[in-house]
């Protein structure tokens, strides 16, 4: 009895050996003790979703109080999807580097804040990626009147960037590549890059087209002395990010970013949806997706007429991007449907 005691107590030890050496080291536990998070949101009574808070387009707090923007409209069709009612979200104002310490501790349930998908973000911090919602490259910003448009054109100049990024990372290989030699002074966040580039501390700054973009828009006059670069010189795709861990939660963000992209698909709108409804000649994809036939919606633990919700809160992604983004001049390029040429490409909802 006692030999038999002995070795079930081994064999309880090396479980737990390999329970505790199977994660690897520094990444988020996939907990919810409680639940999934699903659950958690539901109870609380609202979804918190972190934003950039401070880019126009994307994510942007007014001075009124309220939240706009291309991702904030992400963050609306889940509540939508989640609650009926897209006003229940808390939106979280996240700095670049709190990005996945947040999203490891738990204090937001969904990060959509132009972040890009890479490989080292997906296996080392702790988080799951979702559907690229908008596909970006990073480029330069320099002043018309010095009249920089290559990357050979900044040999020896000073170059802004925010730090801790993709971006940063970006630029070291842009310049090794070119065999150029250039001032890299980095900064916590885009508004202190913006402000060195005012005050002439560097002669470009660099981020992503959109982002920069946006700065053009909301410098007014004097955004119309800078010039972006006509290349593109990265692939940032950029997608919604959670915690590790929470297949249910995942496949939510992942269905309701898809339905958007289905909805455009077959021209559902948030002005036309009702017309869709009573179409008896609606195609059956569309159907499922609007609630009207199947059981789908049981899978993601949501109401049946969940679709239905985001379409009439936000729109299809076609209107959620001329809503946004048509106003930076940004035009929809790669993120065009794949039927007009770009990578948009709607998963089957069957």
């Amino acid at each position: 009895m006692v030999f038999r005691f002995s070795r079930l107590v081994s064999v309880v030890f090396a479980l737990a050996l390999v329970v505790a050496f199977a994660l690897p080291s520094g990444a988020a536990q996939p907990a919810l003790a409680q639940g999934g998070l699903l659950d958690q949101v539901r109870a609380r009574g609202n979804l918190v979703c972190g934003i950039n808070g401070t880019l126009a387009g994307f994510g942007f707090l007014n001075p009124d109080g309220t939240v706009s923007g291309f991702d904030a409209d992400f963050c609306r069709a889940l509540a939508a999807a989640i609650f009926g009612d897209a006003s229940k979200v808390e939106y979280v104002s996240v700095a670049a580097r709190d990005r996945f310490p947040k999203i490891q501790a738990g204090e937001i349930d969904v990060l959509i804040r132009n972040t890009t998908f890479t490989f080292e973000r997906d296996t080392q911090q702790g988080a799951e990626f979702g559907p690229v919602t908008y596909y970006d490259g990073q480029t330069f910003m320099a002043r018309k009147a010095d009249g920089y448009a290559t990357v050979a054109d900044l040999a020896d100049t000073a170059i802004c960037v925010i730090a801790g990024t993709t971006t940063e990372a970006n630029l070291a290989d842009i310049l090794a590549t070119n065999g150029i030699s250039a001032e890299t002074l980095t900064f916590e966040g885009i508004d202190q890059v913006i402000e060195a580039f005012v005050q002439e501390r560097c002669d470009a700054v660099t981020s992503d087209r959109s982002q920069l973009s946006s700065r053009v828009a909301q410098a007014g006059d004097q955004g119309a002395d800078w010039a972006l670069f006509a290349d593109d010189f990265s692939r940032e795709p950029l997608a919604p990010a959670w915690r590790a861990g929470d297949a249910q939660w995942g496949d939510v963000v992942r269905w309701v970013v898809n339905a958007t992209f289905v909805a455009e698909a077959y021209g559902i709108t948030s002005a036309n949806i009702d017309e869709k409804i009573a179409d008896a000649s609606l195609p059956a994809e569309a159907k499922r997706l609007l609630g009207l036939e199947g059981e789908l919606h049981t899978y993601l633990g949501l109401d049946a007429t969940w679709g239905q919700a985001v379409i009439r809160a936000v729109g299809n992604y076609g209107e959620i991007y001329e809503r946004n983004l048509g106003s930076l001049g940004l035009e929809r390029g790669r993120n065009a449907l794949y039927t007009d040429g770009g990578l948009i490409y709607p998963i089957p909802y069957r």
